[in-house]
């Protein structure tokens, strides 16, 4: 038998914890699917609008964005969600604080910094207003999220700098939470529902709204309609589909429970710190005395 010499660098723990068998693999969240979302602003060129404001967007994962008028969705499924966006200062970024995705919100979900529903206080809140101001500030700032998942086509699409091209219906991650918009799409949810239909069997068609702000400017809301006149086959394209979505939402939810797990550590850390500073006073008053 052949023995086979490896030299152990105790300087590359990397390498030699893969071969060691103890290398930490992370779980980490790379999105491959596209982002839905709407143009609240004109883009501009040096003498003409290259895209009106108020159209949709598709961003792609390491590839262009697409915009367009109108879009012709095919939902598969949705999920619900916090998110808080933290403005940085200094040299330190921007974030943003989120939650597992969920069925419903009627639950406290972890979220990526070790607590729960991005601070929102669990349960029912009665009395607003009785809140403490800096309580009442903070759930302000925390957004529900309905988020969709489904394939769309783009109705005449355009490239950023207003050229038309050919964009083949794709899978996409839309995550909506403006409230108006949050409960307008909603409703073609619960007309489903009602109709015991399910999400993937219709198109929904999706143009947007204009709305203008007290300071004269415009953002844009989505519109949508269901159309229930035309049920859609599914086939195995369509079944794959759907394990990938439902795929995503696992690896998604493994993310941030991990990055939940590691946030309740290092709070448990800074604790023991705490208390065991505490103790080293303690007994140092008591050699004094």
């Amino acid at each position: 038998m052949t023995n086979s010499l490896v030299t152990i660098d105790i300087n590359n723990f990397e390498s030699m914890a893969e071969v060691m068998g103890v290398s930490r693999t992370e779980s980490k969240r790379s999105s491959t699917l596209a982002r839905l979302r709407l143009q609240h602003s004109a883009i501009l060129g040096d003498d003409k609008v290259l895209v009106k404001a108020g159209q949709y967007k598709l961003e792609v994962p390491d590839g262009p964005t697409y915009y367009a008028q109108s879009v012709t969705i095919r939902p598969y499924l949705q999920r619900f969600m916090y998110k808080r966006f933290i403005k940085g200062f200094g040299e330190t970024p921007n974030r943003y604080v989120k939650t597992v995705m969920a069925n419903n919100l009627n639950i406290d979900l972890k979220d990526n910094e070790g607590g729960f529903n991005c601070g929102k206080p669990a349960g029912y809140i009665e009395d607003f207003k009785s809140l403490p101001e800096k309580t009442q500030e903070l759930i302000k700032q925390i957004k529900r999220v309905r988020v969709m998942f489904g394939t769309v086509e783009l109705i005449n699409p355009t490239d950023e700098q207003g050229n038309s091209v050919e964009v083949d219906e794709m899978p996409f991650i839309w995550e909506i939470e403006n409230r108006d918009a949050f409960k307008d799409v909603g409703v073609v949810f619960t007309k489903l529902t009602k109709m015991k239909r399910l999400p993937v069997q219709h198109y929904v068609t999706g143009n947007t709204q204009e709305r203008k702000l007290p300071s004269g400017n415009s953002f844009y809301l989505p519109v949508v309609s269901l159309d229930v006149t035309k049920t859609l086959d599914l086939g195995d394209k369509e079944h794959d589909i759907f394990g990938g979505f439902m795929a995503w939402v696992e690896s998604y939810n493994e993310y941030i429970i991990n990055q939940w797990s590691e946030g309740v550590s290092q709070h448990d850390d800074v604790i023991d710190a705490e208390i065991s500073e505490g103790i080293i006073d303690v007994e140092l008053d008591e050699e004094v005395a």
